[in-house]
This record gives C-alpha cells, sequence and structure tokens, in this order.
C-alpha cells in the first residue's frame, strides 16, 4: 500500500489504492486533515505546472478536494515531521482533460527547511480542485496538511488580466519576450534543441510564426536566457545559459537564419546577461557562475569575442571570485549615478550579496560594505534594481529564496553621507512579512501608476503602494515569467509558459520608448532615460536579463497614472551623447535613435565640444557656428537640477562646486536653441 492517507484523524484505509497516480483517479478529499503519502510515484506527471521552477518532475500523486462551504484553504508542508525534504505542489480547477492553474509553490514553506511548500487560494462550496504534488526535486515521502479558514478577501485590483492559451507556444523554453524584427514590437522567443520559434507580433495583435532551424550541438537556456544585437546588424541575439556552459544564437544581417557559438569553457551558468562591459559600443556577454569566478566575453566588434574569468584571467576585471561562490542572478546598472554600469549580485548557499562599482579604465570594486548591502544570513537567487521611490537613484529589493526574508534596501545617494551607501528599510515594507520566497524577482510599473511594482511569488503580484511599501495583490495561477506588450496598448503582459496574461488597461497613462544607438551598442542597454512632468521624475536604466532566468522588453517603459502630459523625456546614451525631447505624447510609442534630437538646423550643434572632460574647474563650451552660450543647466544622473547659470560669460561654466561624478550640463543661445551633453567632474 504506497500511501495512507489521515483525515480529521481518521485511517480511511478503504480508499487507499493506487488512485493517487493519476487525475482521474485522484483520491476524494473532503475536509482538512493531514496525509501522508509514502512516495512520490505516481504514473501521470502534473501538466500544466502551476509552482516554480519548470519542468523535470517525472510522477505525481493526485487528490480531488471538495469543500462543503467557502473557505480560504492552505496547503503546507512545512511541518516537523517534514524536516529538510523538499516538495511542490500544484492546484488545478477544470476537468482532467483540461485542467487550469489555480495556484501552486515550489518552496515557500522554509520553517522545517529550505524547500518546503505553503500555499494559499480561496474555494468555492461544492466545486472541485484538484491537488497534485510531483518529484522534480525527490520522490521521497512526506505528510501535507489542508486546513481551512475564513475567506480572505483580498485588496482591490488596480489592474486586471485575461488569460489566453496560445498552443503554438510549445518550445521547451518560452522565457523571453523581445523584439526580434526590429519593429519595436515585442514577440515571443521559444527555444527547444536545434530550433529557435519566433512568435512575431503584428500591428493588428496577431502573431506570425517563424520557425529556424540551428544546426550543430549547444547549451539550452535551462537557467537564463538574454537578448541583445550582439553582432550590430539590427536583429537581436541570444544568448543561452545551461549547467555547463553557453550558447550565443546570432542572427544575419536580415533576421533570417541563426547560427549557433558555443565557447566551450565549463561554466555553471545561472544569469546571464548582454552588456557593454567595457564601454567600447560593443555588447559583451556576461554569466555568473556557480561554483567559480564570473565570467565573461568581451566582443571584438568583428564577430569574435574573447573569454575572461574573474581574477584568474590575467587582465580580467574582479566582476564576483571565488570561493565565496554562489553567484546567482547579475543585474548591470548605474547604481551610484556615475554614468557607467555597475553590478549587483544576488548571492545563495550563504555569502552576502555583492555591489561591484565601476570606476572605469577596467576597475571594479566590490562596495558591498560600504554600501552595506552585505548583511549575512541571506540566501537570495535574484534581486530587483529599481527606482521604487522615484527620487532619482536605484534601490535593491533582495529577494528570498530561503529562510530569511527579502531585505528592501533605499539608496541614499541623495543624502550626504556616504553617497554609496543603502539603508535597510524592509521593516513596514510589507516585505517584513511576507513569507513566501521565489528565484525569481522583477520590478516593472504593471498597473501604470508610475510606481514600480514587484512580480515574485506564485499567483500574485506585490504593488508598490507610493511610499516604499508593497501590498500583496493576488491573481489566480499567475507566475513569474517573461514581461512585455504583446498587444501594444501599453500596459505589460506576462507570459507564463504558453499562457499569456494580457493586462486591462485601467485607464491610466503611459508612455514607451525604443532606442537605436549609433555611438553606443545598438539596443541602447546601459542608457538612462529619465521623464519629468507634474508628476515629478523617474528614471529607468536598459538593461538585458531581469530576475534570474527570463528575458523581458528591452522597450522602456514608463507609467504616469492620471497625469496627462510629460515635460520632456532626457535619454542619457552610454557614448555620452544626450537627447532632449520636450512634450513627447503620452499613450504612445516614442522610437528615439541615438543623437537624432541633436539637428543640423541648430547652431549650437554645429561642431559643438566641452573640453576638459573629465573636468577639475572650467567647463568651456566651442560651437563650429560660434554661437553664443547665453545659459546653463547642470543636473545629476537622476534628473535632480544641482545648478543653474542664467548667464554664461565666455561660453565657460565655473564647476569646482561640484561633488566628484557624472552630471548633465543643458547650454542654450539665446535664440532658444539648446544642447545636453554628459561630463565627468574630477
Amino acid at each position: 500500500m504506497k500511501n495512507i492517507t489521515l483525515i480529521l484523524g481518521s485511517l480511511l484505509l478503504g480508499q487507499l489504492s493506487f488512485g493517487q497516480d493519476t487525475c482521474q483517479t485522484a483520491l476524494p478529499v473532503t475536509g482538512p486533515g493531514l496525509f501522508v503519502i509514502t512516495a512520490v510515484n505516481g504514473n501521470q506527471v502534473p501538466s500544466p505546472i502551476c509552482a516554480d521552477n519548470g519542468a523535470g518532475a517525472t510522477a505525481g500523486e493526485w487528490y480531488a478536494y471538495t469543500p462543503s462551504a467557502d473557505y480560504t484553504v492552505t496547503l503546507t508542508t512545512d511541518l516537523a515531521v517534514n524536516a529538510n525534504k523538499d516538495t511542490r505542489v500544484h492546484v488545478y480547477t477544470g476537468t482532467c482533460a483540461a485542467l487550469n492553474c489555480l495556484a501552486g509553490d515550489d518552496d515557500s514553506g522554509n520553517t522545517y527547511g529550505n524547500y518546503l511548500s505553503t500555499v494559499s487560494f480561496n474555494v468555492t462550496a461544492g466545486q472541485t480542485y484538484i491537488i497534485a504534488w510531483d518529484n522534480r526535486w525527490s520522490s521521497t515521502g512526506f505528510t501535507w496538511q489542508l486546513t481551512e479558514g475564513a475567506v480572505v478577501v483580498p485588496p482591490p485590483t488596480p489592474i486586471t488580466y485575461t488569460t489566453q492559451g496560445v498552443a503554438t507556444i510549445n518550445s521547451t523554453y518560452n522565457i523571453c519576450i523581445a523584439d526580434m524584427n526590429n519593429d519595436h514590437l515585442d514577440d515571443i522567443v521559444g527555444i527547444s534543441t536545434n530550433a529557435l520559434k519566433i512568435h512575431y507580433q503584428n500591428p493588428d495583435h496577431t502573431f506570425n510564426i517563424g520557425n529556424f532551424t540551428i544546426s550543430g550541438t549547444h547549451k539550452m537556456p535551462n537557467w537564463s536566457m538574454a537578448a541583445g544585437d550582439f553582432n550590430d546588424d539590427g536583429y537581436n541575439d541570444l544568448v543561452l545559459g545551461s549547467n555547463d556552459g553557453l550558447s550565443l544564437w546570432k542572427s544575419n544581417s536580415t533576421g533570417t537564419a541563426y547560427t549557433s557559438v558555443t565557447p566551450g569553457q565549463y561554466i555553471f551558468c545561472q544569469r546571464t546577461n548582454f552588456a557593454d562591459i567595457n564601454n567600447d559600443g560593443n555588447l559583451d556577454i556576461f554569466s555568473c557562475h556557480d561554483v567559480a569566478p564570473n565570467v565573461y566575453y568581451i566582443n571584438d566588434g568583428n564577430g569574435g569575442m574573447t573569454y575572461y574569468q574573474s581574477g584568474v584571467t590575467p587582465g580580467s576585471y574582479l566582476v564576483g571570485n571565488w570561493p565565496t561562490g554562489g553567484n546567482y542572478a547579475s543585474l548591470w546598472s548605474d547604481l551610484d549615478n556615475d554614468g557607467d554600469l555597475d553590478m549587483f549580485i544576488s548571492k545563495c548557499s550563504g555569502p552576502p550579496c555583492e555591489m561591484h562599482r565601476n570606476d572605469g579604465n577596467g576597475v571594479f570594486t566590490n562596495i558591498s560594505a560600504l554600501a552595506g548591502t552585505n548583511m549575512q544570513p541571506i540566501q537570495s537567487w535574484s534581486s530587483c534594481v529599481a527606482d521604487f521611490d522615484n527620487d532619482g537613484d536605484m534601490d535593491i529589493l533582495i529577494g528570498s529564496n530561503g529562510n530569511v526574508k527579502s531585505k528592501l534596501m533605499k539608496n541614499n545617494l541623495d543624502s550626504t553621507v556616504i553617497d554609496e551607501a543603502f539603508t535597510d528599510i524592509s521593516t513596514g515594507s510589507g516585505w517584513d512579512t511576507d513569507n513566501t520566497v521565489n528565484r525569481d524577482y522583477v520590478a516593472y510599473d504593471f498597473d501604470n501608476d508610475g510606481f514600480l511594482d514587484v512580480l515574485s511569488a506564485t499567483g500574485r503580484i506585490m504593488f508598490n503602494q507610493g511610499d516604499m511599501t508593497f501590498a500583496p495583490v493576488p491573481y489566480t495561477g499567475l507566475q513569474v515569467g517573461a514581461v512585455g506588450d504583446l498587444n501594444n496598448d501599453g500596459y505589460l503582459d506576462i507570459l507564463n509558459n504558453n499562457t499569456i496574461r494580457y493586462a486591462v488597461p485601467n485607464g491610466n497613462n503611459w508612455l514607451k520608448v525604443a532606442l537605436n544607438g549609433v555611438s553606443s551598442n545598438r539596443n541602447g542597454i546601459g542608457a538612462r532615460l529619465i521623464i519629468e512632468g507634474a508628476f515629478g521624475k523617474k528614471i529607468r536604466d536598459v538593461r538585458s536579463g531581469e530576475g534570474f532566468e527570463f528575458m523581458g522588453s528591452m522597450n522602456v517603459h514608463f507609467g504616469i497614472g492620471t497625469y496627462d502630459t510629460i515635460d520632456k523625456i532626457v535619454i542619457i546614451w552610454p557614448s555620452g551623447l544626450v537627447d532632449l525631447i520636450s512634450n513627447p505624447t503620452v499613450n504612445t510609442m516614442l522610437t528615439v535613435s541615438e543623437g537624432e534630437t541633436l539637428s543640423t538646423q541648430n547652431p549650437l550643434v554645429d561642431g559643438f565640444s566641452m573640453y576638459p572632460n573629465p573636468v577639475t574647474d572650467q567647463l568651456r563650451f566651442t560651437t563650429k557656428s560660434g554661437a553664443t552660450i547665453t545659459s546653463a543647466q547642470i543636473v545629476d544622473m537622476g534628473g535632480k537640477t544641482i545648478a543653474k547659470h542664467p548667464v554664461v560669460t565666455d561660453n565657460t561654466v565655473d564647476v569646482r562646486q561640484l561633488a566628484t561624478g557624472a552630471y548633465i550640463v543643458t547650454v542654450e543661445d539665446g535664440n532658444g536653441h539648446s544642447v545636453a551633453r554628459r561630463f565627468v567632474k574630477k
């Protein structure tokens, strides 16, 4: 007898058999109690997957629960009898022939170990719910508990979703949303062995499917995936991170074929990214290495790439070394507002998270202690780097994937103390009472209210309340996935394997921006965008690869709530060029090529230069036309005004009073012409 089930303390031996092996013969459950499974070896594998961490199960155990009244039900294996075991559960509505995910969990129960399961959901009297446990991580038996409580009324829903299953999204890995044909519409990318399938979004929001055969032997993205135009031909390429190396799938110059390059080095890949690490205008490839120092490949601009391992390869950058290990998720962003890419690494297996400051000239400095982000204990697979409080600098949410809760860290660049310091403001933020765990944490403005929210645990979004507090709002069956605008309505949608959750517009306004780098890399990865208006200022950095596993849209998305105008948008390119667009139209996609606002009809632009840069005391400007500069304004990289010069004499501005760092200076002539440039104060 393979399973023994205890319900309300009574042994129902007459119901025991191999009935739990399939959904059709699932064991009926009518009330709360303890249930003992001696081994997970039923011959039907739960599908679809409703819990985190993907495919890989080979067996399941099935129950059919029918409540007698409306309840909030909790399923858990977080019991002393299960200490240090590893479980995963899926909850379905519908019929066995057509199961629909309602809820699921992998590792949220962490009182008696880091890998037990706990999930809660509302049920309706008389409706049958299918509960399935799988052996994704272990076939060892365990005890699980079902409890029934008063129905929990969810808070008001800031945004709702309609759900659409798409049968043709059937690749092994459906974890990427990116514009793959350079039309600025988000497409869906699917990866299988020797096969690339792209669902190209059409203007009428349908999809055309492109199928590509990829020859040779290559790695699969069983850990992570990123997109970016590595070979600078106008079409995005793909990096696939596996547990023993990575592969690069490169497009041809028309986006009609792809070839695979597998460098061959052993890497236990975790998060992979495209980033211009050395700021030469070419995208490089970075990979976290779980069991050794991190690695990266420098793009030579001619289709070749050179392998480096941090602290091992001569001349390598120091961007995460062993034996600290456990390098799980990297986010490349300007954390100190100095105009270049820094990096934050979430760490698993015990070591503290790392922050590596880019000091220029190939020098990266581990400032984790100075920043205050090196707290222990910690167990995180990924984090969010985002300006959660809209104050012009990037904050950090260190996500939880263990028995230590998530940490919300406020960036204090606007203080006068140590400009790299962060403050732990978790207490009272909503993250201090959040008991869920997940390997993926991604930050987007899902309800377009102007504040960045967090998608993490299965079945809910943590919505930013605008005061650095977050409130969980439940969504049936929702999982972390790739994020993008899949019907071009300005609201972000979520891809869960072959299910698209389309956001239903709630009336809030928005702006999307697609970048085309010229001197900078083609995607504009590493660019900072600032919008200004009556709502204040909001910043976004362009990145390739969020969270742990997924790749989301590189079209930059701003929500602005009920505000209906934007005064201006500032785009600070990695090259140092600055584009200024006044009064962009809201609720539209804005496409900007690097330098396009620097019109030749503007006499200030003609031969404009400023020197010296970096500068110590006097910043001087020249133009080929000899135009006279009459005023200047200096802002920092978060858009905060630092200095105004209503009168400029001899085309020169004194900057001695500025602190060391990167700034944007906007100069004007007497006819209202203007130009902006980035400079560095030494």
